[in-house]
């Protein structure tokens, strides 16, 4: 069984749920209290083991590339002032020398056409998708796990409500083992009331890399899109799926909802904005 060492992540999506803020900023750079999104989706591939990042970024993304890349203006800045925790703070986030890749799409053809423009740095091995709008921090290492206890590919699932499912991808359950299970079948958004399971698909994947033959074919599925749900259904019927149910909350920073969510979850673990940040949202309620 080969290692996880390489992740995929489509950055080339263009925020049309958060016009007009992400007209000149990518949607990946709002802040969830002081990091960028995309930040801390890596923060969570890096503490799990993943030592490559390839980011599937489109036009208008430089700024991603920049983000995780030396500022040497900033840093002499820093340092000159004697703000050496914040310089420090930097360097630790900078990923090393070549562990950063970039490559693009240049038409929005949806998440499987995104992943498929990775095929030629992922190479022939198996490797991570994580959706960098969806935060879960702690999923990626639970999903490693999974992989190794299981091998062949592994979906991060959660539970929704039932009247919800028709908004998702869905997978359908068969043989369980604690905290995964076989996946039987997958649908993409079914009709309110058909759906097999509520587990949804939330936005963390591993797979192995004859998806990309898969991909290959350009087969439109919803939406006149390349649907990533639409090939992990082909190649379920030469390799096994497993789903992993993760053990934690996802936030769809995404949605406006689920974007102002994480920054008061987020928030709320931070020592230093706490106490504050209670007293805060105390005040505000009590002026309904």
């Amino acid at each position: 069984m080969k290692p996880i060492r390489k992740a995929v992540l489509p950055v080339a999506g263009l925020g049309t749920r958060f016009l007009p803020a992400t007209k000149a900023v990518p949607k990946e750079m709002l802040t969830v209290v002081d990091r960028p999104v995309v930040q801390h989706v890596v923060d969570e591939a890096r503490e799990a083991g993943i030592e490559h990042f390839i980011f599937v970024t489109g036009r208008g993304k430089a700024v991603i590339e920049d983000h995780f890349d030396i500022s040497f203006e900033l840093d002499r800045m820093l340092q000159e002032r004697g703000k050496q925790a914040a310089y420090e703070e930097l360097k630790r986030d900078l990923p090393a020398a070549g562990q950063t890749s970039f490559t693009r799409q240049q038409e929005p053809l949806g998440l499987g056409h995104a992943v498929w423009c990775a095929r030629e740095i992922v190479g022939d091995e198996p490797f991570a998708v994580l959706l960098p709008d969806m935060l879960s921090r702690g999923c990626m290492q639970q999903m490693l796990s999974a992989y190794e206890r299981h091998g062949g590919n592994v979906i991060a699932v959660e539970e929704v409500k039932p009247e919800e499912t028709h908004q998702y991808g869905i997978v359908s359950v068969g043989e369980t083992f604690g905290q995964t299970f076989e996946i039987t079948g997958m649908v993409e958004k079914p009709k309110q009331g058909t759906a097999p399971s509520n587990f949804i698909i939330s936005g963390r994947y591993i797979l192995q890399p004859e998806i990309f033959e898969v991909l290959s074919h350009g087969r439109k599925g919803a939406g006149g899109e390349i649907q990533l749900t639409d090939a992990m259904i082909e190649l379920a019927k030469a390799q096994d799926f497993f789903g992993m149910r993760y053990a934690g909350r996802t936030y769809d920073t995404g949605s406006k909802l689920g974007f102002l969510t994480a920054n008061i979850a987020y928030a709320l673990e931070r020592k230093d904005l706490e106490g504050p940040l209670r007293a805060e949202i105390a005040r505000l309620l009590a002026q309904d």
